[in-house]
């Protein structure tokens, strides 16, 4: 297993080679990650001695993917991790980019060797992270997960939450 990072944020894809088929091989990750949200969600969780209560559930939202997409492939691309890219865009400004009026918006991002379960656990042991995916504002999701071998973590995740004007 390689490095592990994670770090939370709150603030048009192009093509890249080199890059796996399926998010980081994960068959079925969008139907698990929008299940483990929701259900964690649905429970309510403590984020850094925050008391959270149960929240409504989110949905999937394809321009939120494409724009947590942009990001994985740029920073596997780069082979960077941080929620700046390196021409300064901001989550904010990809999720615009992609025409998705937001009303607020936040990022998690994480990048080596996890399992959809094992990012999960580590952005719900991280006070940022949990305190982004139990805002009870936000309704719409989206995570992407890049691979490249040869690169610091090979895998990089990107969240995206957000709720519309």
């Amino acid at each position: 297993m390689g490095s592990l990072a994670l770090h939370a944020g709150i603030a048009a894809a192009s093509p890249f080679s080199g890059f796996s088929g399926a998010p980081c091989n994960v068959p079925g990750m969008r139907a698990a990650i929008l299940q483990q949200v929701n259900a964690v969600r649905a429970t309510g969780a403590d984020c850094g001695g925050e008391r959270f209560g149960a929240a409504r559930t989110v949905g999937w939202n394809e321009q939120l993917f494409t724009a947590a997409d942009v990001h994985s492939r740029d920073m596997a691309a780069s082979n960077y991790f941080s929620h700046e890219s390196l021409r300064g865009t901001r989550a904010y400004q990809r999720v615009e980019a992609q025409g998705y009026r937001w009303k607020s918006v936040a990022e998690n991002i994480a990048a080596g060797d996890f399992t959809v379960r094992g990012v999960m656990d580590a952005w719900m042991q991280s006070d940022g992270h949990c305190r982004n995916i139990m805002d009870p504002g936000y309704t719409e999701i989206a995570v992407s997960c890049v691979s490249r071998p040869g690169t610091t973590y090979g895998d990089y995740w990107t969240m995206v939450l957000a709720r519309k004007l």
